[in-house]
């Protein structure tokens, strides 16, 4: 029933009280010409509902080529319509919405087995996350009163990813490669060799140092073994936090830079084997592939989450970060800054990238934070590279 009541048009439901109206008042009345109009729009009505009887079996088939892309570039949608009923099919209307419109087109007259192609260009203006589909048929009356509509396929998403710049290796420059660098916590497995100890039960027989414990079994007349004791390396683990607060921002441009800075930085450290953490407000990934990273920065919007909140939840996603690169906007102040500093461990080291189109670039540093401020994406090698003066 609630289905039936779906296919009506809100031009159907106003002919049907119309047409009920006037039947009542024409034979309330006693006039013959709303008796007349009531029954014509009752059975006009009546007729449009022959137009959607029938069942339609299809086989809808959607691709996207490519699921990702630059924004700028464009993407094909593919669409395969095979009729898989025994019946020949009717033209119907085919519906295909991208993003906040629809392409709309009809599907001619199919025999059993018969096959309909068309092909979507979809251009891309901007970073985002542009869903396609699903599929739609429509059948209905030419009066527009009655119409049905089947989903024949899932949506998907054509993600559009920002613009990004190449990077050196970020083993230098303003994020210093901690690769290997040395901790305080023992290990007995490691690289950095620390000292030597004395044999204790469920130690590794084969770090014991024979050479001393031959020597230290010598002067103390009794057999003694001495295993060595490591330091624990660490890896380095970088972390990219871009400010997707509205107020540190004084337009949307501004918001784009920032994330094709993150973008940027995020690829050379994948690139480069880091452990890598992503935080864009709402929208996080560890350790990601490089697309899914991408895939991060797409779906980036504004939201109420200041960079204070933002670093708290890096501390949360990511203990062990060695240094963070925090993007921002123009109207981020310093004091803000210094209260995302706050949820770092002391020893992270932190880089605070501001954007301010057409600014030159500048540089400078204080409370264990580097800011560097920068005009235009190009400028951001430059900058990891340390290439700023005050």
């Amino acid at each position: 029933m609630r289905a039936a009541l779906d296919c009506v048009s809100p031009l159907g439901w106003m002919a049907a009280a119309f047409g009920a109206v006037a039947l009542v008042a024409g034979w309330v009345l006693g006039w013959q010409e709303f008796r007349v109009v009531g029954a014509a729009l009752l059975v006009l009505l009546a007729l449009s509902a022959l137009f959607l009887v029938g069942r339609t079996q299809l086989e809808v088939d959607l691709e996207l080529a490519p699921v990702r892309l630059v924004a700028g570039d464009s993407s094909a949608a593919h669409v395969a319509v095979t009729n898989a009923a025994r019946t020949p099919l009717l033209p119907v209307g085919l519906e295909v919405p991208v993003g906040e419109s629809s392409a709309r087109f009809t599907l001619p007259a199919l025999g059993p087995g018969g096959t309909f192609e068309e092909v979507l260009v979809i251009p891309t203006a901007a970073r985002g996350v542009i869903p396609v589909g699903p599929v739609r048929t429509q059948r209905g009356d030419p009066f527009g009163l009655l119409r049905r509509e089947l989903v024949w396929s899932e949506g998907l998403e054509l993600f559009v990813h920002p613009r990004t710049v190449a990077l050196e290796s970020l083993g230098s420059g303003l994020l210093r490669d901690l690769e290997g660098q040395t901790s305080n916590d023992m290990s007995m497995s490691d690289l950095a060799f620390h000292t030597l100890r004395e044999y204790e039960p469920g130690d590794d027989r084969r770090y014991i140092h024979w050479r001393s414990s031959a020597k230290a079994s010598g002067a103390s007349g009794s057999a003694a073994f001495l295993v060595r004791q490591f330091l624990d390396t660490r890896r380095s683990h970088v972390a990219v936090v871009v400010d997707v607060d509205e107020a540190s921002y004084t337009g949307p441009d501004e918001f784009e830079l920032a994330l094709s800075c993150g973008a940027s930085v995020t690829l050379r450290a994948l690139a480069d084997e880091m452990e890598t953490t992503i935080v864009c407000g709402a929208h996080t990934a560890v350790q990601p592939a490089p697309h899914t990273a991408l895939d991060t920065y797409s779906r980036a919007v504004h939201g109420p989450w200041p960079l204070p909140a933002a670093t708290s939840r890096l501390g949360t996603l990511a203990p062990d970060v060695s240094a963070v690169v925090l993007v921002t906007g123009p109207l981020t102040t310093f004091e803000v800054l210094q209260r995302a500093r706050a949820y770092l461990a002391p020893q992270v080291r932190l880089v605070a990238v501001q954007v301010v189109p057409g600014s030159p670039l500048s540089y400078r540093e204080g409370a264990g934070i580097v800011v560097v401020t920068l005009g235009e994406l190009a400028e951001l090698p430059l900058v990891l590279a340390g290439g700023v003066t005050q």
